[in-house]
C-alpha cells in the first residue's frame, strides 16, 4: 500500500504546509543526483516564495521545521541547500520497510491520483485498407501504455477505436480486387459476376499472402488503374460503388465485407502479437449519416450559420480563438467532422465517462481542436473534458543515421509485422549457436522494439534504429531484459544455495534503495504529462545503478548481508516488471 512509502507521507506533509501559503501548488519531489545530498529534494520553497514573495530559504527553514515537528517515521535528516532547496534524509529502517513493503505487496506503487475516474482512449484505429504500418505501431504503443499508466493511477480505462470501413479509399480496394484478382482476364470486372463465381477470383490462401497484404495491394492497385485511365471511366466505377452502397445495394455489401474480412483478419495477426486492447470498435457506417443532425440542431441554436451558398460554417474563432471550418458542404454531403461530433456524443451518451482521449497523429491538431469547441458549443461536453494526444511523425534511419519520413511512393513504408520480424532475426543472429525458445525470441522482440520506441517523448519525430534497440549494453529494452533475467539467474542460484532472502537492505546497496523509493516520483511525472517516457528512462538508469553496485560488490559472498542483498535484487526486478507491464512488455527468465 502507498502509505508505506515515506515518499507519500512527505509529500502529503509538504502540500498540506504549501496549501496555507498558495492554492493549486503541490510539492515535486525528485532524488538528488547525488547521495550525499540525500533521498529526496523538492525545490517548493523557490516555487512558493515567487507568489508569496518572501526569502525562499525561510520558506525552507519554516518546512524544514514543520516537518520535524510532524516526526514522520523514516526521516533521518532534513538539510538546506542553496537558495531554499529542501533534501531529506531517510534512515536505514526506512529503506528496510521499504524493501519488505515492494516484496509483501505487488500493489504498493499502485497511485490513486485517478481513484473513481473513468477515462476512455481511442487509439490505433487504422483504415482497413492497408497493412498496418510503423505509423500505426506507435499510436498503438503510446494508447496502450498510457491506458495502463492510468490504471496504475487508479482510473477506470475502456480503450475503444473507430473502425473507418466505408468511402472512396474502400471502393478502390473492392474495384482492385475484382481486377487485379481475376484467375482469368477474360472474367468480367462487375461486381454481379463476383457474387455468381466467387471461385473465379484469387484468396489470399491461395497466393500464400496475408490477407491485409493481400488487400493493400488491391487498393494501391486500384488506385493506380484509376490515376492512370485519362477517361475517367475506372474513376466513375468506384465512385458509383460508395453510391451503391450508400443504397444497400445487397451485392455490393457482400463484396464491402468480403474485402472487410480480409483485412480485418490480417489486422487481428498484428494487434494480438502487439498484446492490443480495444473494449469496443465503433464502425463508421453505423453512425456516420447522424452528423446531420447536429449541424440542423447547431443552426437552430445559432451556433453555426449557414452561408449563401448553403454550406454550413461553425462560429467558433470569435470565442476560442480557433478558425473557422465548414461542417456541410453546400450540395448537403458531410465532412469527417460531422460524423466525429456524432460519435463524440455517442461515446459521451454511452460511457458517461469523466475524460476522452484521442490518441491521433499531429497533422490533427486542428481538426481536433475544431471538434472540442464546436462540442462545447453543442452541449456535448467541456472542452477541459477533451483530450487530444498526439505523438510524432515515425520514420527510419537513413544511410547517415538522420531521419528519414517514410513514404508510400517511395517505398519507404516499413510494415509493424515486418519490422518485428526483422528485429527478431536481429537477436537470433547475434545470439549464435545460443539456443532460445520460439516464445522468448518473440517477447525479445517486442520489447526491443516497443521499449525503442515509448523511450522518445512522444511529441519528437523519431527514426527506428534497428541495431540500437537490440544493444545488450546500451539503451535498450533488450538491456533491461538482459538484467532482469541475470537477477532471476542470481535469485535461483541462492535458493540452491538454500539461502532465505531477508526483506531488509544495508548500506551497501543504498544507491539502489534510493532509486528505488524514486520510482513513485517517476510514475507521477509520467502522469501528469500523460506520457510513459520517464518510465523507460528511469528503468535504464535503475539497471545501470543495479549493475554499477553487481560489479563492485559480490552479492553470493556467504557473508551476514547477503540475504539482504538478495531482498534488493528481488525488489530491484518487481519494480522492472512493474514499469514494463505498463510499457506492455513482457519479462523472460532466461537470456
Amino acid at each position: 500500500m502507498k502509505q508505506n512509502l515515506p515518499l507519500f507521507t512527505i509529500q502529503e506533509a509538504i502540500n498540506s504546509y504549501a496549501k496555507t501559503q498558495a492554492e493549486n501548488i503541490s510539492a515535486d519531489l525528485a532524488m538528488p543526483t547525488y547521495v550525499q545530498h540525500g533521498d529526496l529534494t523538492t525545490n517548493i520553497a523557490l516555487r512558493l516564495s515567487k507568489i508569496t514573495k518572501t526569502n525562499p530559504s525561510e520558506i525552507a527553514q519554516d518546512i524544514k521545521k514543520y516537518l520535524e515537528e510532524k516526526t514522520i517515521p523514516g526521516i533521518e535528516k532534513i538539510e538546506i541547500a542553496g537558495p531554499g532547496l529542501i533534501n531529506i534524509f531517510l534512515n536505514n529502517t526506512a529503506r528496510k520497510d521499504l524493501i519488505n513493503s515492494i516484496l509483501e505487496n505487488k500493489d504498493i506503487f499502485k497511485l490513486d491520483t485517478d481513484k473513481n475516474s473513468h477515462w476512455v482512449i481511442e487509439h490505433t484505429s487504422p483504415n482497413p485498407n492497408k497493412a498496418m504500418h510503423l505509423g500505426h505501431l506507435r499510436n498503438n504503443l503510446v494508447g496502450m501504455s498510457i491506458s495502463n499508466m492510468l490504471e496504475n493511477s487508479g482510473a477506470r480505462v475502456t480503450r475503444d477505436a473507430v473502425d473507418n470501413n466505408r468511402g472512396i479509399a474502400i471502393a478502390k480496394a473492392m474495384y482492385g480486387f475484382l481486377s487485379l484478382e481475376k484467375k482469368n482476364k477474360s472474367t468480367e470486372t462487375n461486381i454481379q459476376d463476383w457474387v455468381k463465381n466467387p471461385e473465379h477470383w484469387y484468396t489470399p490462401q491461395e497466393k500464400d499472402m496475408r490477407p491485409d497484404v493481400f488487400i493493400t495491394n488491391c487498393y494501391t492497385g486500384g488506385e493506380e488503374l484509376r490515376k492512370n485511365d485519362t477517361a475517367g471511366e475506372i474513376d466513375k466505377i468506384i465512385r458509383q460503388m460508395v453510391l451503391d452502397w450508400e443504397e444497400k445495394d445487397q451485392d455490393t455489401w457482400k463484396l464491402w465485407q468480403h474485402i472487410l474480412n480480409y483485412s480485418y483478419a490480417g489486422m487481428e495477426i498484428t494487434l494480438k502479437r502487439l498484446g492490443n486492447k480495444w473494449d469496443k470498435v465503433w464502425h463508421e457506417h453505423e453512425h456516420y449519416q447522424r452528423g446531420k443532425d447536429y449541424v440542423e440542431k447547431g443552426l437552430k441554436k445559432g451556433v453555426f450559420k449557414k452561408l449563401d451558398d448553403g454550406a454550413v460554417l461553425t462560429q467558433i474563432e470569435e470565442r476560442y480563438g480557433i478558425p473557422e471550418t465548414i461542417l456541410l458542404k453546400n450540395d448537403g454531403s458531410a465532412l469527417y467532422i460531422t460524423q466525429d461530433i456524432a460519435l463524440t456524443d455517442l461515446k459521451k451518451k454511452t460511457y458517461n465517462a469523466d475524460k476522452l482521449i484521442w490518441v491521433i497523429g499531429p497533422e490533427q491538431t486542428l481538426a481536433m481542436e475544431q471538434l472540442f469547441a464546436v462540442c462545447e458549443d453543442l452541449g456535448i461536453g467541456k472542452r477541459e473534458d477533451f483530450i487530444h494526444i498526439p505523438y510524432g511523425y515515425m520514420g527510419l534511419k537513413d544511410e547517415t543515421g538522420n531521419f528519414k519520413k517514410m513514404s508510400s511512393r517511395a517505398g519507404t513504408v516499413l510494415l509493424i509485422d515486418d519490422l518485428l520480424d526483422t528485429v527478431k532475426e536481429k537477436i537470433k543472429t547475434a545470439r549464435g549457436e545460443k539456443e532460445i525458445t520460439e516464445d522468448s525470441l518473440e517477447k525479445i522482440a517486442l520489447a526491443a522494439t516497443k521499449f525503442s520506441i515509448l523511450k522518445c517523448e512522444k511529441n519528437m519525430n523519431m527514426a527506428f534504429d534497428v541495431n540500437e534497440s537490440v544493444n545488450l549494453t546500451g539503451d535498450s529494452g533488450v538491456y533491461v531484459l538482459y538484467t532482469h533475467a541475470r537477477i532471476n539467474s542470481i535469485l535461483r542460484e541462492g535458493e540452491l544455495q538454500g539461502i532465505q532472502i531477508e526483506s531488509k537492505s544495508g548500506e551497501s546497496a543504498i544507491n539502489v534503495v534510493r532509486m528505488i523509493n524514486s520510482y513513485p516520483i517517476t510514475l507521477m511525472s509520467a502522469r501528469e504529462h500523460l506520457s510513459v517516457h520517464p518510465i523507460a528512462h528511469y528503468l535504464l538508469s535503475l539497471c545501470a545503478t543495479f549493475n554499477k553496485f553487481y560489479g563492485e560488490e559480490k552479492v553470493l559472498d556467504g557473508g551476514e548481508n547477503m540475504s539482504e542483498k538478495l531482498a534488493v535484487l528481488l525488489a530491484v526486478n518487481k519494480v522492472i516488471e512493474h514499469g514494463l507491464n505498463i510499457l506492455g512488455i513482457q519479462t523472460v527468465e532466461k537470456m
